[in-house]
């Protein structure tokens, strides 16, 4: 499963939150330098959902807030994560 999110890098703390536009929005501790934050991105995704981390891969926007993320886990894994996170 894929799923688009925006990430802040720099943060005092972890969370995981919709925007008002229902974008999935990442705030994340881990700097944006030298690749720190995606990897941080995406051992926290895949601790978050409680999967190996090699079950979490960025396809896009390396080097941009707007990733694309793919997921491998069953949709109902992936359902229930994004129904815990709070919405606006």
């Amino acid at each position: 499963m894929t799923i688009q999110l925006k990430v802040k890098p720099g943060s005092k703390v972890d969370s995981l939150f919709y925007d008002a536009a229902g974008l999935l929005q990442v705030k994340i501790k881990a700097p944006a330098q030298d690749g720190k934050a995606n990897a941080y991105l995406v051992e926290f995704l895949a601790r978050q959902l409680g999967i190996p981390k090699a079950s979490v891969t960025i396809t896009a926007g390396f080097t941009s807030q707007h990733k694309r993320v793919d997921i491998d886990a069953s949709a109902e894994t992936v359902a229930r994560f994004t129904d815990q996170i709070a919405r606006p």
